[in-house]
């Protein structure tokens, strides 16, 4: 499918939440994916993330997660200083308020005149995995990929020491897909197994995909990108998004 891209500040209390939105370029209504960046923000590779999904008939719409923090349409470089900055504007944040945020982001992907009414799904990197997590606890999310989530094995996040995250699995009632690589030091294989019992003593529709990779394999910038592992996890998400979502089977 072809695709068409733009920029959308949603209004919020303080600042807005500068969005990009990618569509098909085809009329109709399509299901909508909210989908959490890493600590950088909307950075190239992740704009490439959204057009790709768009391309496959999903609306992705993609916030910035520290608009409470950084002026509008600030993109985090790459580089040591940026990843410190990414990491102090995440730790600036509270748990509360990331939760506030994408309770508010999910409205108004569900008004957008290109999403399907009821056809929601939530994909994450790194910390974005994490928030993807948690925006599975909210009952109009149908299907959530989670890549390489930070913090969750540990329950870390932004202000929060324990956010409890996995404790509220049962709240859950979508279908959750997690995606790691096994060279992963932020999540290694103790966070991994702890994260893989909480789920199945929950009782949730989950599957856990492992890749031969390092942590951030899917940025198509740097040394840790792995093409195959990539292609082969979006695959699986889109699989999982068109089953779940755009199919609508339960």
């Amino acid at each position: 499918m072809i695709v068409t891209t733009e920029y959308v500040d949603i209004p919020l209390p303080g600042s807005p939440m500068r969005t990009f939105v990618a569509a098909p370029a085809a009329e109709g209504q399509y299901p909508g994916i909210w989908c959490y960046s890493d600590i950088f923000q909307l950075t190239p590779p992740l704009l490439r993330f959204c057009v790709r999904l768009a391309g496959y008939g999903f609306v992705a719409a993609a916030p910035e997660i520290y608009r409470r923090i950084e002026p509008p349409g600030t993109v985090i470089p790459f580089d040591d200083a940026g990843r410190t900055r990414g990491q102090q504007d995440a730790a600036g944040t509270t748990v509360a308020h990331f939760d506030a945020d994408c309770r508010a982001g999910l409205d108004w992907l569900s008004q957008h005149p290109r999403v399907a009414p009821g056809k929601i799904g939530v994909v994450g990197f790194c910390i974005g995995g994490h928030l993807a997590f948690r925006a599975a606890f909210q009952p109009d999310v149908r299907a959530t990929v989670c890549y390489y989530g930070t913090g969750i094995h540990d329950g870390k996040l932004g202000q929060d020491a324990d956010a409890q995250s996995l404790a509220r699995a049962t709240e859950i009632r979508g279908e959750l897909l997690m995606i790691f690589g096994t060279r992963d030091p932020h999540v290694p294989d103790a966070g991994r197994a702890t994260i893989d019992r909480a789920l199945q003593s929950s009782g949730i529709r989950y599957n856990t995909l492992l890749y031969p990779a390092e942590h951030a394999f899917t940025r198509d910038e740097g040394p840790r990108f792995d093409p195959e592992a990539t292609d082969l996890a979006f695959a699986e998400m889109v699989r999982l998004f068109r089953k779940v979502i755009q199919i609508g089977k339960t």
